[in-house]
């Protein structure tokens, strides 16, 4: 599989994602299926409606009937700004830095007996990319990000009774990316506009687990609970900029330790009457598992200190409804909250991570008995935020005040067949 670059801004940020903008905290990313979409993702962990539900929690597959097959893909549109002030160069802005995207999937499940299930997923939790251009008066603290992943989740589900079920699956995570800071100016004889002070590309694949849990309480009310571990990823590549070698114009292989965080789910699903149920969710995602970042460049010798980030645990809440209108069709909306997971100190230009509101609406519809077509459409604010960016060890780099502010819009649609 041909896998983009990883970058050191995953090592100077957090390693970011083509959601970043877009949807979970961090460089998280929700967008796993179009139904889903439809609802702002809300209750999960607790619906089975297509094969693509083992991906948020594998024990979903045992409420699946027949072989089943789910695919599709989210467009995700970010429009974020950046405005501000350098100390050194003065005022600065740039906008919709934030690259459009396609996010892909592709569900399978199968029933081996009347009480367990397997299933298989392809699809991606973390993913984004900003360039914000060698214009923006800022660019010496990151002007370039990306990051990359796609996910191979084989999993299994076993049903206990007709009350509870469980689910456990492995994660195959394959990562790559690029991460780069450059020169604003141009210093004759020594710097030119656009040149890397910072850069590094790399990839990596590694290996996950997740599991859950689903209560059916009674025939109508269900809750789900699921958890996805933490992935080691040690991303190797080549490192260049003249902040590494001062101006010696070399390229050295390195590698960055990344940890992409753990999460959990708990959600509730309540069938009200026979056209509406209602459901919700509250995710965690452990980013205070991300304190700092330090590559190891063996050549300029070993471990450099690239920047303390201190994030913050974030939480994810969300409600839902589901209304059947006909016999084939299918209407869905959902409301969800993000927090964000890093305070105004450490907020950076390249992930200006902030708070987001999700406003969702969606529908399927019963093509035939066996097709189903379902569609999603979201809008998301951003909340502005403040940001600060500065070099502690480096204070002739001088300092950039400004403040985040944008939206982003989401669209999807999934086709799911059952032989």
């Amino acid at each position: 599989m041909t896998k983009n670059k990883i970058t050191l801004a995953l090592a100077i940020t957090a390693a970011i994602g083509i959601s970043n903008q877009a949807s979970a905290a961090g460089f998280q990313l929700a967008e796993y299926s179009a139904t889903g979409l439809g609802r702002a993702f809300a209750g999960e962990a607790a619906m089975a409606d297509n094969a693509s539900a083992q991906f948020r929690n594998p024990a979903m597959l045992t409420y699946l009937k027949g072989i089943q097959i789910s695919t599709g893909a989210i467009y995700v549109d970010p429009n974020i700004d950046i405005d501000g002030s350098h100390t050194l160069f003065g005022q600065t802005s740039t906008s919709d830095f934030a690259n459009n995207a396609i996010i892909p999937n592709f569900y399978f499940s199968r029933p081996l007996t009347d009480k367990a299930t397997i299933g298989i997923a392809f699809g991606t939790h973390f993913g984004m990319r900003t360039d914000l251009g060698t214009d923006f008066k800022a660019s010496m603290f990151g002007n370039q990000a990306e990051v990359h992943t796609v996910e191979i989740n084989p999993n299994l589900g076993y049903k206990i009774n007709d009350q509870l079920s469980v689910g456990a699956g492995v994660r195959y995570v394959m990562a790559s990316g690029h991460f780069g800071a450059a020169s604003p100016i141009t210093l004759p004889g020594m710097i030119n506009k656009g040149q890397h002070l910072k850069y590094m590309e790399g990839e990596d694949n590694a290996w996950g687990w997740q599991a859950g849990t689903a209560w059916q309480i009674n025939a109508d009310n269900r809750i789900g609970i699921s958890y996805q571990s933490a992935v080691k990823l040690n991303l190797e590549g080549h490192a260049d900029g003249v902040a590494f070698d001062g101006f010696k114009n070399g390229r050295y292989a390195g590698t960055l330790p990344l940890e992409l965080p753990a999460s959990a789910e708990i959600a509730s699903f309540h069938q009200l009457n026979d056209q509406w149920a209602v459901h919700a969710s509250v995710n965690w995602t452990d980013w205070s598992s991300f304190e700092k970042l330090e590559a190891n460049i063996p050549q300029l010798g070993g471990n450099h200190h690239i920047k303390n980030e201190y994030w913050k645990d974030n939480y994810r809440f969300a409600i839902g409804t589901t209304y059947q209108a006909t016999n084939k069709l299918v209407l869905r909306s959902g409301v969800a909250y993000d927090t964000s997971a890093v305070d105004e100190a450490n907020r950076t230009q390249t992930i200006p991570e902030t708070d987001r509101t999700w406003l969702s609406v969606g529908a399927g519809y019963a093509w035939s008995e066996n097709l189903t077509l379902d569609a999603g459409f979201t809008y998301i604010f951003a909340k502005e935020a403040k940001m600060v960016e500065q070099e502690q060890e480096m204070p002739m780099l001088g300092k950039f005040e400004g403040q985040t502010s944008g939206h982003i819009w989401l669209a999807g649609v999934q086709a799911s067949y059952r032989f």
